[in-house]
């Protein structure tokens, strides 16, 4: 059976959704995909201890306030169920358990084959986000198979891993949160990092998201001349969301015990090569902080805010004696090797020519070079925040109409 739609959206996660109800305000007929439940992978492929790096106040999509400020940082489970929740409340037209199998260009409209039938639609928005696939290192192939390898997505808690201690390769906010927990079990951890930006949780009295918000940094255009493949790989920042707003970097993980190694560079066997590049990583984190700082004091001293400076966030914390060279992991007493090193973005299921070199799609701002194709919930797409539940609504609410302009004016072209 084949259907007709004026919009198609693949992906039924905040950006699907807010793209759903923004075009629905513009009067467009659309409906989303979702290859399983609402917000599946929020509920499928996320720690259980795992919790937004945003606060409360920045759940928010187009028409709903998901969460308030009083709630603090919600777990994964519990965005789902919002999500679920806003879908349901808000009249999307979701359809669930249903995979797209294909998009063909079919003239100057779209087919997309799933696994229960066929739709036919004159625009498309491909909402499947950052986070599709797991990205691993070609090297982790060169590893011993006595060494228990597990990604990001399907690690539930240091307890489901074998005997012995891990290396986590990566160090972004994934990273140091999973190397935090893992050490807290017990575990003989090594950390592997390689580019951060080390954030502090709370500056001059306030989380750090309320003053990046009020500051317009979040906002800020993403610089254009980049490709989209340099775009997403930014380095991220280093946060934890917690009831206690603590704070998370390279150097407090040393105090409680992890071994900070270089980026993991290569392997055979056993043995795995971290690479001597550690200080000067840690001093590009250092200049990104001191820059994203000082652009929050330059807006508190402009808007006049009684904020107590903060010195203590200005000063770097010290040195670190990372391992570096070749190392045997058994002889390190290490059994598993957790790959939070990021994700890729898997369009093999796009059967036109959409993509770079890169494996990325060609988009400018969500704008894909094909005619009628959009993007949208990638990192910097449009602003700093554009990948955050928050960014992703505002993100969706500009695109709406031009999506509807373009339709308008195809109608219009028709009826001449």
């Amino acid at each position: 059976m084949t259907q007709f739609i004026d919009c198609l959206i693949i992906g039924g996660g905040q950006a699907g959704l807010a793209m759903s109800r923004s075009l629905l305000d513009a009067g467009i007929e659309n409906v989303v995909l979702e290859r399983g439940s609402i917000a599946n992978r929020w509920s499928t492929a996320r720690w259980p201890s795992l919790r937004l790096l945003t606060p409360g106040w920045m759940t928010r999509l187009p028409g709903q306030q998901l969460a308030g400020r009083e709630e603090g940082f919600l777990g994964a489970g519990d965005l789902a169920a919002r999500l679920q929740d806003y879908a349901a409340g808000q009249g999307l037209p979701v359809i669930e358990n249903i995979d797209v199998l294909a998009l063909e260009k079919l003239g100057d409209r779209f087919r997309a084959v799933t696994s229960r039938g066929s739709w036919i639609a004159r625009s498309v928005v491909v909402a499947t986000g950052a986070c599709d696939r797991p990205r691993i290192p070609s090297w982790g192939r060169d590893l011993s198979p006595s060494l228990y390898q597990i990604a990001s997505t399907q690690y539930r808690g240091a307890e489901q891993l074998p005997q012995g201690g891990v290396l986590v390769v990566g160090a972004s906010a994934t990273g140091v949160q999973l190397g935090s927990e893992i050490a807290a079990s017990g575990r003989k951890t090594i950390l592997a990092a390689g580019s951060h930006v080390r954030s502090p949780r709370r500056y001059r009295g306030r989380d750090l998201f309320d003053w990046l918000d009020a500051s317009g940094f979040l906002a800020q255009p993403t610089a254009t001349g980049r490709s989209p493949a340099q775009l997403m790989a930014q380095p991220s920042m280093q946060l934890i969301g917690s009831d206690d707003n603590r704070e998370i970097d390279l150097y407090s993980l040393a105090r409680h015990g992890v071994i900070i190694a270089g980026h993991a560079s290569g392997a055979s066997g056993n043995v795995v090569g971290f690479a001597d590049d550690l200080a000067r990583s840690l001093g590009l984190g250092e200049r990104r902080r001191q820059r994203m700082l000082s652009q929050i004091d330059a807006f508190i001293g402009s808007a006049g805010i009684d904020a107590p400076e903060d010195p203590a966030a200005r000063q770097n914390t010290g040195l670190l004696m990372p391992m570096n060279g070749a190392i045997d992991l058994a002889g390190h007493g290490i059994s598993t090797v957790l790959w939070a090193t990021g994700y890729r973005r898997d369009y093999s299921w796009i059967h036109f020519d959409a993509c770079d070199a890169d494996g990325e799609l060609r988009q400018e701002g969500g704008l894909c070079d094909t005619p009628g194709l959009y993007v949208l919930g990638l990192p910097f797409m449009r602003h700093r925040a554009s990948s955050f539940i928050d960014g992703v609504g505002r993100d969706a609410e500009a695109l709406a109409p031009v999506i509807a302009a373009r339709l308008g004016a195809s109608d219009a072209l028709q009826a001449a």
